[in-house]
């Protein structure tokens, strides 16, 4: 097969309208962050934001079932889009016509809707993701492409979305971000999903009765609801990349930016410059390691299990390093080396996530484990603060070092659930 027909028309339309909705998720968030922290001068009032988008995603994920029954996946991505583009166009107007008599209280109501509707996009974009490509190969340098086009966004869009903001005006800003969920949209009608038999080639490597049965059978709506959590629970290999991911993102959230600000500051003694010296490495190591994911896919083949265990070995022993540097040169080129390993893990655990279900039982799972990063998340930047105040910022880096290590360990003594995961032709 040649690498041309690895990724498929559809798979780079998807790929096309994820990273446009990203960049205006960007935008918006800067521009609405800006807009509060001028009306009520409150961080508290702008870090209610992002607490905010994680619950409503959250709530999002646990009725996303209901909707995955009733839709194809492509429909759906487009009713989140539209949706977010409507709420967008109705936001902009609204400050438009009030400006600063506008009601605070009515934008979050529409950051709500709108972080509601876009809790189905990442499920729906990774379970769409295996229907897309032809070869197992191919379904590697999908996701490490989507992932080096998240990091770049985040990585470019914080930087750029802060001159744009500053040039045209935060509700300026807005109309140029219903332009981008314009163009979101717009691609979306691009994604095509192929009949099943044309995306065989890529069969999960779940028990047929463990992932496909359930969902053949005429079931409640209580049924559909807890389908994809019953199926986690059910299957070791899931149950152990479940409680890996969650382990990951209670350590991750110590690079949210008031704790790398504190260790700058104290550990570090620099200013607020060696912050962003530190953010822009911690985001141009990411975009490298998705780059070298793209580069070894053909390396790695289906040892995705090795790759991402050696991904978070790295990952976790230079977070320790990181943890107890105390001269900024070197905290700067560890920061830099982490993100090939963190991308490593990343990339690879979400391709054997997609090979571990079956084809009809995988956005439902996707969804449920969505629910529970995102209360992870939650959870995790209010215990990471208050541990921050009670063991000090270097100890609290250690602690999440620990945590990542504790995450490899769960899959080293898990091997087993995987001893066919790495074997060439298991799935096909």
């Amino acid at each position: 097969m040649t690498r041309s027909s690895a990724l498929s028309r559809p798979f780079y339309y998807l790929w096309t309208t994820q990273t446009a909705a990203n960049a205006a998720d960007v935008l918006y968030i800067m521009a609405l962050t800006v807009l509060v922290l001028n009306r009520t001068e409150s961080l508290v009032s702008a870090a209610f934001m992002p607490l905010m988008r994680s619950g409503a995603q959250m709530l999002s994920g646990l009725i996303a079932p209901l909707l995955l029954n009733r839709f194809k996946l492509p429909s759906l991505l487009l009713l989140s889009q539209t949706g977010q583009c409507l709420l967008f166009i109705g936001l902009a107007l609204y400050l438009q016509l009030n400006g600063d008599a506008s009601s605070l209280a009515l934008v979050f109501a529409l950051v709500f809707l709108m972080s509601f509707l876009d809790g189905w996009t990442v499920p729906a974009r990774n379970a769409l993701v295996p229907r897309l490509v032809a070869q197992e190969q191919g379904l590697l340098k999908a996701n490490g492409l989507i992932s080096v086009s998240d990091q770049v966004v985040q990585f470019a869009g914080w930087g750029l979305s802060g001159v744009i903001v500053a040039w045209l005006g935060p509700a300026h800003t807005l109309l140029l971000t219903v332009v981008l969920y314009g163009l979101a949209a717009l691609f979306t009608l691009g994604v095509k999903e192929p009949p099943l038999a044309e995306s065989a080639g890529l069969r999960a490597e779940a028990v047929p009765e463990e992932g496909s049965e359930d969902s053949a059978a005429p079931s409640s709506k209580w049924h559909t609801l807890t389908e994809g959590w019953k199926t986690i629970w059910r299957m070791p290999r899931l149950r152990m990349l479940t409680f890996m991911d969650i382990i990951d993102m209670l350590g991750g959230s110590v690079w949210v930016g008031a704790f790398t600000l504190a260790f700058v500051q104290v550990a570090l003694g620099q200013g607020e410059e060696w912050w962003g010296f530190i953010n822009a490495a911690y985001f141009a190591g990411t975009v490298g390691g998705g780059l070298l994911v793209l580069a070894l896919a053909r390396i790695i083949g289906s040892r995705y299990l090795t790759a991402m265990l050696i991904g978070m070995a790295g990952y976790g022993i230079l977070t320790a390093f990181y943890a107890i540097s105390t001269k900024p040169f070197i905290a700067l080129l560890l920061v830099l080396l982490m993100g090939p390993f963190a991308e490593l893990s990343i990339v690879n655990r979400r391709t054997l996530i997609q090979r571990s279900v079956a084809r009809e039982a995988l956005p439902k799972v996707l969804s449920a484990q969505a629910s529970l990063l995102n209360l992870a998340f939650c959870v995790s930047l209010l215990v990471m603060a208050g541990l921050a105040e009670w063991l000090g910022i270097v100890n609290l880096y250690l602690f999440a070092a620990g945590l990542t290590l504790l995450a490899l360990g769960v899959g080293l003594l898990g091997r087993r659930t995987f001893r066919d995961a790495e074997t060439p032709g298991a799935s096909s």
